[in-house]
C-alpha cells in the first residue's frame, strides 16, 4: 500500500509575498495492491508559469507528460513474487488494461522481455528511494539500491522488484524529442 505522501506546495499571496498555498497529504494517487503511484505535480509547458493556485496535479493521471511540459511523481513497484501464480496471459492483460488507463498503449513498443517493457518520449530522472529494483533493458538489467540515480533517455525499459518489500521510486520526466 502506497504510503501517503505530504505535499507542500508554496505561492504567492496578493502583495507578492511567498506562503504556503497548500500543506497536506497529495490525493493525486492511483494504487493497486503494493504498486501504485501518486502525482505530485505537472507543468504544462517550458519554461513553467508560477501563477495561480490551482494545483496543477489535479488531472487524470497519464503515463507522460503534456507536450513540452513535466511531470513529477512518487511510484511503487511490488515485489514480482506477489504476482507468481498469475498466469502470463492474465498478467499480460492486467499491464496493458493499466497502460490504456493512462492513455499510454502507444509506450508498449517491445514487450517480448517483460510486459512492463515500456517506452516514453521523455528524459526521465529516477530516484530509488527505498526497497530494490531492477531496471530491464531491451539489451541487460541494472540491480538498484536506495539513493541510486538512472538518467532515462527515452529508452524501452521496465522497473522489476525480485525483492521481499515494495520499491518506492521518484520520478521526474520531462518531454523530450524522440531519440
Amino acid at each position: 500500500m502506497l504510503k501517503p505522501v505530504r505535499r507542500v506546495v508554496t505561492g504567492h499571496d496578493a502583495a507578492g509575498r511567498s506562503t504556503v498555498l497548500s500543506d497536506g497529504p497529495c490525493g493525486h494517487t492511483r494504487q493497486n495492491a503494493d504498486a501504485g503511484l501518486t502525482e505530485l505535480w505537472i507543468t504544462d509547458r517550458m519554461p513553467a508559469r508560477n501563477v495561480g493556485d490551482a494545483d496543477a496535479a489535479d488531472r487524470p493521471i497519464r503515463l507522460e507528460p503534456p507536450p513540452n511540459g513535466s511531470l513529477f511523481r512518487f511510484f511503487q513497484v511490488a515485489p514480482e513474487a506477489q504476482d507468481a501464480a498469475v498466469s502470463a496471459e492474465e498478467r499480460e492483460r492486467q499491464v496493458a488494461a493499466s497502460f490504456a488507463a493512462m492513455a499510454a498503449p502507444h509506450a508498449r513498443v517491445d514487450t517480448s522481455r517483460s510486459p512492463f517493457m515500456h517506452k516514453t518520449k521523455t528524459v526521465d530522472y529516477i530516484i530509488l528511494l527505498s526497497g530494490e529494483v531492477t531496471m530491464l533493458l531491451d539489451e541487460g538489467e541494472v540491480d538498484l539500491k536506495p539513493l541510486d540515480v538512472v538518467i532515462q533517455r527515452g529508452t524501452n525499459h521496465a522497473w522489476i522488484n525480485r525483492g521481499r518489500e515494495p520499491a518506492l521510486l521518484a520520478g521526474i520526466m520531462i518531454d523530450a524529442e524522440r531519440g
